[in-house]
């Protein structure tokens, strides 16, 4: 004998899965046998800022349309707050998307675009005026309600179509490249004040970008993707400190990365001489250390008694402002790239031609894939 579930219990099952996303064998082939998407199995949590970070082309606008449901899959399975998506339509999907373009109704003032979802949902006023004006405060837009949206800056033409999705009160947001378009400053002061708002919202956005800097900024997962597949997800600091293969770590960032062939449990054969790696060694394979990791020295400071430790001669010093970038030609004639922060009144600094000595750290060397 079975019993249905009392309601109390179904409504906390939805409410532990509101938000949620599941993908099982997503693809999408276009003309010419082109796997856009190649079968692509993830999993969104409820509440979290997930981005999918890649290349023009590499299927992550195709995926957020499908999950959208702007275009169909042509295999594979979507499932948003745990309901299959197979036959339900983009407009009956319990999602919004704002687009890089923002997408907003040009004959409309600010107000009447952020209502506009509501007034086709039937919702009457003073409840749709009601919502209007409170997500207006909180998106601090509230001064230009009557402006048309052709008179609005870039930033509060971002604000605006952010308000019309989240007015809906969905269970999803989908971003796609909504900063793309704006200035460096701008675009720093909405990364930041875009992953408040989620934060404080609790709704499970899903942000698609090319850019790096932004994915490490405003993201609490991050599934990279190349070619139709997703290379590597998870939390920001690991897909950083612990890329999977040679495309992530190199789209995530500048990387030093040589083959090796094990010497030893912990000691491997690489261009630069032997190097000792903290980590068991799963036979050969490349090397990786991020610049910043990579310790300079005065060549009459160097520590003693220290591993991976060798002479070089700056050959380029860029400074970036926090940091400066140096190429540094060891005596083997091979080069490292080195980061050093900029964090003192009197900052050190090499120039191009001085000796050196760097240190390579056994920790921060990770073994990745080709």
């Amino acid at each position: 004998m079975t019993f249905d579930p009392p309601a109390q219990a179904v409504l906390s099952a939805h409410s532990a899965k509101r938000g949620a996303i599941s993908l099982s064998g997503i693809t999408r082939i276009f003309a010419g046998s082109i796997a856009a998407v190649d079968h692509i199995d993830l999993d969104i949590h409820p509440g979290e800022f997930f981005t999918l970070l890649g290349p023009s082309g590499c299927g992550k606008t195709t995926l957020l349309r499908m999950i959208a449901g702007f275009e169909a899959p042509d295999d594979g399975r979507i499932l948003i707050s745990g309901r299959e998506m197979q036959d339900v339509p983009a407009h009956k999907r319990a999602v919004n998307t704002v687009f890089q373009s923002y997408a907003l109704f040009p004959h409309l003032n600010v107000e009447q675009n952020i209502g506009f979802g509501l007034r086709m949902r039937g919702i009457k006023n003073p409840e749709r005026k009601k919502r209007v004006d409170a997500i207006m405060e909180m998106m601090q837009i509230g001064d230009f309600a009557k402006r048309s949206a052709t008179q609005l800056s870039g930033g509060q033409r971002q604000r605006v179509a952010l308000a019309r999705a989240l007015v809906n009160e969905p269970e999803v947001v989908l971003l796609d490249e909504p900063l793309s378009a704006l200035d460096a400053k701008l675009r720093a002061e909405l990364q930041i004040e875009l992953l408040r708002m989620q934060k404080r919202l609790g709704m499970t956005f899903i942000f698609v970008t090319h850019d790096q800097h932004e994915a490490l900024v405003m993201s609490d997962r991050i599934g990279v993707m190349s070619k139709g597949k997703i290379q590597q997800v998870g939390p920001v600091l690991d897909v950083y400190e612990k890329p999977k293969n040679v495309f992530v770590a190199e789209f995530l960032g500048l990387s030093n990365i040589w083959p090796f062939t094990p010497t030893g449990p912990h000691t491997a054969q690489t261009p630069l001489g032997e190097l000792t790696i903290a980590a068991p060694l799963n036979g050969s394979g490349l090397a990786m250390i991020r610049p910043e990791k990579i310790w300079i020295y005065n060549d009459t400071a160097v520590p003693k008694d220290q591993t991976n430790l060798f002479m070089g001669v700056v050959r380029e010093a860029i400074y970036m402002g926090a940091s400066t970038q140096y190429r540094i030609e060891l005596a083997n004639g091979q080069s490292v790239l080195a980061f050093d922060t900029n964090n003192q009144a009197a900052e050190r600094s090499w120039r191009p031609g001085e000796p050196v000595a760097v240190e390579l750290k056994p920790d921060n060397i990770m073994q990745i894939e080709p």
